[in-house]
């Protein structure tokens, strides 16, 4: 029986059910200090970095707070920044000491929110391996951790033994800052602090326009009107729909993630996954591996899809993917490839052209902190509360400096890093050098490789 099989496919997340209490819409006309769009991660964390500081704010969600990729994603916090490192440094070497304080300033941020506000999401702190399936990918981490020390992260590199991660991997290189979660849980816990706060929240409210003017913003739904001093756009992917929203401020991309039935301990224990530690693999499109505490692993990416056009649509996962999704899973875990898949989801993700997060305003009212390129879990609260503190003191923290736009003007992205021919090739690529790095494997051991085109049964 394939293991694909059996899989439920949802168009929410996997790790959380819905919330039952879901809050009406606005139907009224408010004037507040501040109207935040958005109910996710960077939405609810300014929303209540504002209500610390007194500042009387309206959150504005089109479904319910936690909705979107924030509740989707791997749970995997990580420290270092999003992208490829390589051309991070590339492209912003005086920069990357700034870019690494904040990226695992970030994660502390999130741990002690974790704590503050007492929320079980099942955090372990174990760190992110970015890990090696062959001798070029080891190479690539090697690579990666010098640019990484360089700038002042904390990293050590290892075996796999060493660094207590699967047999099926060769070694690579930790993040010793963040760990692994529920995010599901997190977003949960974040929204019932924003509910309990003295924030007004009104959940079903897709906002239609925004509106500048030398009074203030004005925001329009379908139920009511919020007349605004100021504006933050916490919308990630989501935030083109709009004109007021910066030309090409993301790309919008579409990723799935899975989770296999219960496993037995006895068998997980023989994974030799001692860390407990997330893993990312250094293919062109990564794959990401991750222990839950309900006994199962959560597995996900490897292929990505681009967005057609706003708005963007709610969607299940492709069975396709989730199948090459499957398949990538027997490879990497060969004793666990008679395991199924539970059911899989997906979520809409914004890649920026620079690769790093953005923060901004638009004239001086509407401010904006989208597209963290997949590593939003931390980057996306912390960049959020910092806004709140941005607006709420007048004074921009330093970590914010680094990331803050002052003219809200964005190149295009790399045609071959989000177009959807580009994206196909890097993921034939990936497989290619899977077959050939497979093959050698096989020849190192004795047996003969597995014949292109097939795959071990799943």
């Amino acid at each position: 029986m394939s293991a694909t099989a059996n899989t439920s496919y949802t168009t929410f997340t996997g790790w959380v059910d819905p919330p039952t209490d879901i809050r009406p819409p606005l139907t009224e006309n408010f004037t507040c200090s501040v109207a935040v769009i958005g109910g996710g991660l960077a939405g609810m964390a300014t929303a209540l970095r504002l209500a610390e500081h007194g500042v009387d704010a309206v959150l504005l969600e089109s479904d319910f707070c936690g909705h979107g990729a924030g509740s989707r994603n791997a749970g995997q916090l990580a420290s270092a920044p999003g992208g490829d490192i390589q051309l991070l440094d590339l492209l912003h070497r005086k920069r990357m000491p700034a870019i690494i304080q904040l990226t695992e300033n970030a994660a502390g941020h999130v741990e002690s929110l974790i704590e503050r506000l007492g929320i079980d999401c099942d955090y372990e702190a174990t760190g992110n391996v970015f890990a090696a399936v062959s001798r070029g990918q080891l190479g690539r981490t090697q690579r990666i951790a010098k640019i990484l020390r360089r700038a002042g992260a904390q990293v050590e590199e290892g075996t796999a033994r060493e660094l207590g991660i699967p047999h099926g991997f060769l070694g690579g290189m930790r993040e010793i800052n963040g760990g692994i979660m529920n995010p599901g849980k997190l977003l949960r816990g974040l929204r019932g602090a924003v509910l309990a706060s003295p924030v007004r929240v009104f959940e079903q409210s897709k906002v239609i326009d925004i509106v500048r003017d030398s009074g203030g913003v004005t925001v329009d739904t379908p139920g009511g009107m919020i007349r605004a001093q100021k504006v933050v756009l916490a919308t990630n992917a989501y935030a083109g729909e709009w004109d007021i929203t910066p030309k090409r401020l993301s790309s919008p991309m579409w990723v799935t993630e899975v989770e296999t039935e219960p496993i037995a301990p006895e068998r997980l224990a023989a994974l030799g996954w001692t860390s407990r530690s997330g893993l990312i693999t250094q293919h062109n499109i990564m794959e990401n591996y991750r222990l839950t505490a309900r006994d199962t692993i959560v597995f996900g990416v490897r292929q990505i899809e681009c967005a057609a056009s706003y708005p963007l649509p709610e969607r299940h996962p492709d069975p396709a993917v989730v199948a090459d999704l499957a398949r990538a899973f027997a490879r990497r875990f060969p004793t666990l490839a008679d395991v199924s898949i539970d059911h899989a989801w997906g979520g809409w993700i914004g890649i920026t052209s620079t690769w790093l997060p953005v923060a901004g305003t638009i004239g001086d009212n509407v401010y904006y902190s989208l597209a963290c390129n997949g590593h939003g879990l931390a980057q996306a609260t912390y960049v959020g509360s910092l806004i709140g503190d941005r607006i709420a003191t007048g004074i921009t923290p330093e970590d914010l400096r680094t990331i803050w736009v002052d003219e809200p003007k964005f190149g295009r992205t790399v045609p071959m890093i989000t177009g959807r021919l580009g994206l196909r090739a890097a993921w034939t690529a990936d497989r290619f050098n899977d077959m050939i790095n497979g093959s050698k494997h096989h020849a190192r051991k004795g047996f003969a490789a597995t014949p292109p085109g097939r795959t071990a049964p799943v």
